[in-house]
C-alpha cells in the first residue's frame, strides 16, 4: 500500500492538490515508528535485522493486505451500485449488467470502477456529483501528470459505497481516510461524537494508535480541544501547525507540526459530531475546491452518528453504586485468607443494567497472573483488568450468574488468561465465587508446578490403571494411594494388604509365583516383577501385575518396600483374542488358498494356456490366454474357436463380472451354453440374445461382456455382434483400425434385449484381434487411450501370426493384474 506525501511547510507556493504524490512503502512507515524521526538508513537497516524489525515488517505487510482487502470491497461496493442503476434502467438481471457494464468499461477504455463512479454520479446528482465534475473540468484543460491516479468522483463515490456498506462509525472513518483522505495527503482521521453534556466521544478512527484512540476515547466538556472549538463554532476550523496552537488533540505527539482541519457534521441543521483530519506537516491553506470535497466527505460519516447512542450520556458516574454496610465485613474476610481474592461491586448503567464489576478491594494475598501490582487492579473494572475473562474461560458469566442467582460457583482447574501487552499469559487455578449481599467474592489459586506434576501423575495412574503402595517394614506401615483402593475393590477405609498376605488374595495357582516375586524382594534384596489374578471381594477377577523394590539403608538393611500394581486384564484378554484372531486367519488363509487353486485348476481344464492351432482352409487361427499373475485374482476370461457343423468358424471371447470360484464356475456355464447354442446355426445377434437370457436367468447375479463372431470361408465374410465388449481390431496392411462398434448391453443385465449385428468382407493378408480387456486396460488412464496404445502396437510387422499375439501379451501395457484372453484370425 502507497500513502501520499502530504504539503510541506510556507516554503510550498502551491496550494496542494490532488495528484501530486510521492510514494513512500508499507515497509519505510514501519522502519520511520521503530527508528524515529531521526533515524538513517543504517539504523533502519539494522532494526530490519532483528527480530522486533522483523516483526513489525510483518505487521505492516498484514495490515497493508488488509487495508487493500477493505479497499476492494468498497469499490466492489461502488460496482455493485452501478449494476443496480443498470439493472433499473435497462430493466435486465444481473448477469446480464454485469456483462453491460464491462462492455461498456472496454469501449471507453476505462476500469469498471470509474465507469461505475460515472454511471452513480449521473443517477444521483448530488453533491459529490457537483464536486467530481468540478475536478472534471479542471482535468480537461490542465491533465495531470500521474495519469494513473483515481479520479475525484472515483475516489469519493468508493468512500460514500464504503461508509454506507460500513454500519459503524469506526469502519466509516477507515474507508474515507483510504480512499478520499489519504490522496490529499492526510494521514489520520478522527469522528468524534457529540453528547447533550458537551462532552465528546471518540466514535471512528483511522490512523492513530490504537494506544492513543484508547487515551482519547472520552473528551469531558470542559476540556478545549481543536473539535470542540470546532463544535463550539459551528464552522470549519483550519490550523496550520499545531505546535503554534495550545489545543491539544488526538495524535499531536506523533505530529506536534502537523495541520489539522476540523468542521462539525450532522444532517437537518443538527450538529452531532465532528470530523477532524490530521496531516503529519504544516498545511497551508486549501483551494475551495479541497474545501468542498473535505465537507461532502463529513456528510458522508454524518448518518453513522445518527444512529450511535449518546455514549457521554450513557457512561455511569463513579458514584452508580453506593457500597451496603456488609462490604467492610467482606473485605476483612479477604484479607484473612490466604488466597488471592476480589471483592466486586457490580457496575450498573443509566437504565440499572449490569454492564460490568468494579474491584472494590484486592486482599494481600493477592497475585496477578500477569504479574501486575495491587494498585494497577484496585478501582478498575473486571473487564478492563481481565478483558479475556470473556470467552474461553467464561469467567465473567460464571460471575454474572452468581451475582443474578446467588448460587455459589467452585470449579478446579480453569485457565485464567491475561493480557500482558498484547500477549496473552495463560495461568490454570482453582476458583471460588459468592455472593454476600450486593457484592462477589472471587477467589482463585494458581496452580504451582509441584501440584500440576502431582495432578498429572494421578491421571497417568488413572488412565493406565495403576496403584502405587509403600511398605515401612521397620514399623509396619503400609501406605496405598486412591487408585490402588479402587483396584483391589476395596473401600478407602479399609486397612491396606501388605504383601505377606498377597497370596490370600490371589488366586490359588499363582501362589508359587507370588512366593517367588517375594523371596526376590524381601530375601535376595532386588528388584522383581509378578503377574497373578487377584480375586475381589466383589467376586470379580483381574489380571494384575505387580512390580516392587527394595529401598535399602547405607549398611544395606531392609527399610522399605515401595512399588506399583497395573490391572492388565484388558492386556490380557487382548492377547487372547488376538492369539484366537491369528488362529481363524490362518485357517481362512488356507480355505482361501484351497479355491483359488481349485479356481486354477477349474480354468486351466476348460481353457488350457496353450492350445494348438485351429486348422481351417484359407485361415490361420491362434489363441493365445494368458492368466492373473496373483491366484486371488483368477477370473471369468474365455475364448472358444470352433468349426461348426455349417462349416463355418465361430470365433468367441468374454470376460464374467468378478474373480474368484463363481466367476469361473460362470465362465464354464456361459461358454459352454454358447457352443450349444451355435449349433442351431443361428447368427451372432440372435445367440447373444439367447446367452443373455442364460446369464440372467440359469445364472446367480451373473453379468458379463462377450464379442462373437461367425467366419464364412467360402464368402470371406465376418458376421459379429458385442455385449457391452470392446470392438474387434483389423489390421490391413500397416494400419489397425477397430471395427465400427455395435450396439449392446452386457450379459445378464437385463431379461430380454437385442442386439445389433454387422458383417464385414475379409482380404487376404487381414488380421483380425479379439481380445478381453486384461490386455489394455490401465488404473491411471481412459479406456481410449488404453486402446489407441494397442493400435500403434497392433500396427508393427510381424512375421506370423502366432509372434503377432506373442508380441502384444508382451508388451502390453496393462496393470491390472486381469486375465487376458486374445484370438487372431488371418486370411492367407
Amino acid at each position: 500500500m502507497t500513502t501520499s506525501q502530504p504539503l510541506e511547510g510556507p516554503a510550498s507556493p502551491e496550494p496542494h492538490v490532488p495528484g501530486a504524490r510521492v510514494e513512500t512503502t508499507g515497509a519505510e512507515s514501519t522502519e520511520a515508528e521503530t527508528t524515529g524521526a531521526g533515524g538513517t538508513a543504517v539504523d533502519r537497516a539494522e532494526a530490519q535485522s532483528t527480530g522486533v524489525g522483523r516483526l513489525a515488517a510483518t505487521v505492516e505487510r498484514l495490515r497493508g493486505e488488509i487495508l487493500a482487502a477493505q479497499a476492494a470491497a468498497d469499490g466492489r461496493a461502488l460496482i455493485e451500485l452501478a449494476k443496480g442503476v443498470l439493472i433499473e434502467r435497462l430493466r435486465c438481471g444481473p448477469a446480464a449488467a454485469a456483462r453491460q457494464l464491462a462492455s461498456l468499461a472496454r469501449e471507453a477504455g476505462v476500469s469498471q470502477l470509474e465507469l461505475a463512479a460515472d454511471i452513480v454520479n449521473q443517477s444521483s446528482q448530488d453533491h459529490l456529483t457537483e464536486l467530481a465534475s468540478g475536478f472534471a473540468s479542471l482535468a480537461n484543460s490542465d491533465p495531470p501528470a500521474d495519469q494513473d491516479e483515481p479520479s475525484v468522483g472515483v475516489r469519493l463515490r468508493t468512500a460514500e459505497s464504503g461508509a454506507l456498506a460500513a454500519g459503524d462509525t469506526q469502519a466509516a472513518a477507515q474507508s474515507l481516510l483510504a480512499h478520499a483522505l489519504s490522496p490529499l495527503g492526510a494521514c489520520a482521521v478522527a469522528v468524534w461524537s457529540a453528547a447533550a453534556d458537551a462532552s465528546l466521544a471518540l466514535a471512528g478512527h483511522a490512523g492513530f494508535a490504537e494506544g492513543e484512540a484508547v487515551r482519547w476515547r472520552h473528551v469531558p466538556p470542559g476540556v478545549s480541544t481543536l473539535a470542540r472549538r470546532a463544535l463550539t463554532e459551528r464552522r470549519t476550523v483550519h490550523i496550520t501547525d499545531m505546535s503554534a496552537e495550545g489545543l491539544p488533540s488526538i495524535g499531536r505527539a506523533r505530529h506536534p507540526r502537523g495541520g489539522r482541519i476540523a468542521l462539525p457534521v450532522g444532517t437537518g441543521g443538527r450538529v452531532n459530531g465532528v470530523l477532524e483530519i490530521c496531516w503529519p506537516n504544516p498545511l497551508e491553506p486549501q483551494p475551495p475546491q479541497i474545501l468542498r470535497q473535505i465537507e461532502a466527505l463529513a456528510e458522508l460519516c454524518a448518518h453513522t452518528l445518527e444512529s450511535r447512542p449518546d455514549t457521554a450520556a450513557a457512561l455511569p458516574s463513579a458514584d452508580a453504586w453506593v457500597p451496603s454496610s456488609d462490604v467492610s465485613e467482606l473485605v476483612d474476610l479477604a484479607d484473612g485468607l490466604y488466597d488471592p481474592a476480589l471483592v466486586l461491586v457490580p457496575h450498573l448503567d443509566t437504565d440499572g443494567q449490569l454492564t460490568d464489576f468494579r474491584v472494590h478491594h484486592v486482599n494481600n494475598s493477592f497475585v496477578d497472573p500477569a504479574g501486575r501490582p495491587r494498585n494497577a487492579v484496585h478501582g478498575a473494572r473486571l473487564l478492563e483488568a481481565y478483558p479475556m475473562a470473556v470467552g474461553g474461560s467464561e469467567l465473567f458469566e460464571k460471575i454474572e450468574r452468581v451475582y443474578a442467582t446467588g448460587e455459589p460457583f467452585r470449579t478446579r482447574r480453569m485457565t485464567l488468561t491475561a493480557l500482558v501487552g498484547q500477549v496473552s499469559l495463560a495461568a490454570v487455578a482453582d476458583i471460588s465465587i459468592s455472593r454476600h449481599g450486593g457484592c462477589v467474592l472471587l477467589i482463585w489459586r494458581i496452580e504451582d508446578e509441584a501440584a500440576r506434576l502431582a495432578h498429572l501423575l494421578q491421571h497417568a495412574q488413572r488412565l493406565g490403571r495403576i496403584g502405587g503402595f509403600e511398605e515401612n517394614l521397620t514399623t509396619g506401615e503400609v501406605t496405598w494411594n486412591d487408585q490402588l483402593f479402587d483396584l483391589y475393590g476395596r473401600p478407602h477405609d479399609a486397612p491396606p494388604v501388605p504383601l505377606e498376605a498377597l497370596t490370600s488374595y490371589a488366586h490359588p495357582d499363582d501362589a508359587t509365583t507370588i512366593r517367588r516375586f517375594l523371596r526376590t524382594v524381601l530375601h535376595h534384596r532386588r528388584s522383581a516383577s509378578a503377574a497373578f489374578r487377584l480375586e475381589r471381594p466383589d467376586g470379580v477377577t483381574r489380571h494384575m501385575r505387580v512390580i516392587a523394590e527394595p529401598v535399602l539403608d547405607t549398611d544395606g538393611r531392609l527399610l522399605a518396600v515401595r512399588g506399583a500394581y497395573q490391572d492388565i486384564s484388558s492386556q490380557h484378554w487382548t492377547e487372547v483374542a488376538l492369539a484366537a484372531t491369528r488362529d481363524q486367519l490362518a485357517h481362512t488363509e488356507q480355505q482361501a488358498a484351497e479355491s483359488n487353486r481349485l479356481t486354477l485348476q477349474l480354468q486351466h481344464a476348460i481353457m488350457p494356456p496353450t492350445e494348438a492351432p485351429l486348422s481351417s482352409p484359407g485361415l490361420q487361427i491362434a489363441v493365445r490366454y494368458r492368466p492373473a499373475e496373483s491366484e486371488s485374482m483368477v477370473g471369468g476370461d474365455w475364448y472358444d474357436a470352433v468349426t461348426l457343423p455349417s462349416k463355418q468358424i465361430m470365433l468367441c471371447v468374454g470376460d464374467v463380472a468378478g474373480h474368484g470360484i463363481e466367476a469361473a464356475t460362470s465362465m464354464v456355464v456361459l461358454r459352454n451354453a454358447m457352443r450349444g447354442l451355435a449349433v442351431t446355426g443361428a447368427g451372432p445377434a440372435q445367440l447373444l440374445s439367447w446367452l443373455n437370457i442364460v446369464a440372467h436367468h440359469l445364472t446367480t447375479h451373473v453379468t458379463a461382456t462377450a464379442v462373437c463372431g461367425l467366419y464364412d470361408p467360402e464368402r470371406h465374410t465376418l458376421r459379429w455382434a458385442r455385449a457391452g465388449h470392446l470392438p474387434p481390431v483389423l489390421l490391413r496392411g500397416q494400419q489397425a483400425e477397430p471395427l465400427p462398434p455395435a450396439g449392446g448391453i452386457l450379459l445378464g443385465a437385463l431379461a430380454d434385449t437385442e442386439y445389433e449385428e454387422r458383417e464385414l468382407r475379409l482380404e487376404t493378408g487381414d488380421t483380425l484381434l479379439m481380445y478381453t480387456d486384461g490386455l489394455v486396460e490401465r488404473r491411471d488412464e481412459a479406456v481410449q487411450d488404453s486402446l489407441a496404445r494397442l493400435l500403434t502396437t497392433a500396427g508393427s510387422p510381424a512375421a506370423d501370426l502366432e509372434k503377432q499375439l506373442d508380441g502384444l501379451l508382451t508388451h502390453s501395457a496393462s496393470d491390472t493384474d486381469d486375465d487376458t484372453c486374445l484370438i487372431g484370425v488371418r486370411v492367407l
